[in-house]
């Protein structure tokens, strides 16, 4: 095996039984989490100058590591994508999603180098350093369950949010017409009392918005009750489908492991006896 083709099996990643790839995954993850907690550190006031220098350095060293392992995946993404030319291999990996995460990784540091932008701009740049984050989808099965729960309701999901949106919308038309008299300055249009719609739908309460009509009040609790229901529905289905998958999965190792358990006779086959195990 060349050493292109073990270097690549390392960052990719791994399996229980290979523990160099599974040793890379967890101090991947581990540094991804590491920067996320010092984007937070550094949001207050109270670190010292030199706690300050600590974490400037930490950042320079893990975004020399991003930038190897970015390298590496550029390196190897012919062996990622094998039924492709290099070029196109190389391009595939780059307009990725995780090569877009990747890049999004490390690009924020490197970016003030070759543009001069203002410092507002260098911060909300900084702040970008969060994406890091999404790179944990990569090494993380809980991750790759979610991105596999929402990739197979996102048909059911888009029903949903579709509904909402005629609701609110709807909502927001009724208000305007049963309060715009009484309050022109909250409900003036439709646009406006939009806003109270969403509050209501979501209950996350009124606001310095709400119906004082007495028809108003009587529809706004209909629609706050409507509400509930209507935006609990991705919540049902997105928890239901979790429950599927998860027994799916549990139903997987326990036949896998009740056939690991099993004696065959090596020449007919057949089942000869439990195992002792």
């Amino acid at each position: 095996m060349s050493f292109k083709q073990k270097l690549f099996e390392v960052i990719q990643p791994g399996r229980e039984d290979q523990t160099l790839s599974r040793r890379f995954d967890y101090f991947i993850y581990g540094l991804i989490v590491l920067n996320v907690l010092a984007v937070v550190i550094e949001s207050y006031s109270w670190p010292e100058e030199w706690f300050r220098q600590f974490l400037r350095g930490f950042e320079f060293f893990s975004v020399l590591v991003f930038s190897l392992e970015y390298g590496m995946r550029l390196w190897t993404s012919d062996l990622l994508f094998p039924k492709k030319s290099r070029t196109l291999a190389l391009f595939s990996f780059v307009f990725s999603a995780y090569g877009l995460i990747d890049l999004l990784a490390i690009l924020p540091f490197y970016l003030p180098f070759f543009i001069q932008i203002d410092l507002r701009f260098v911060r909300m740049l900084r702040l970008l350093r969060l994406l890091r984050i999404l790179k944990l989808k990569r090494y993380s099965r809980s991750l790759k369950l979610v991105s596999e729960v929402f990739s197979e309701v996102k048909a059911d999901l888009a029903v949903t949010v579709f509904i909402t949106f005629l609701l609110l919308i709807f909502a927001a038309s009724i208000m305007y017409n049963v309060e715009g008299d009484a309050q022109p300055e909250n409900f003036s249009n439709i646009g406006q009392a939009f806003w109270w719609a969403v509050a209501t739908l979501t209950t996350v309460g009124y606001g310095d918005i709400y119906p004082i009509t007495p028809l108003g009040k009587l529809l706004s609790g209909l629609i706050a009750l409507l509400g509930i229901g209507v935006v609990a529905l991705p919540t049902g289905i997105i928890s239901s489908r979790f429950i599927e998958k998860i027994q799916t999965r549990d139903q997987h190792k326990n036949t896998r492991k009740t056939e690991d358990e099993i004696c065959f006779c090596p020449h007919c086959g057949k089942k000869l006896k439990e195992s002792q195990k």
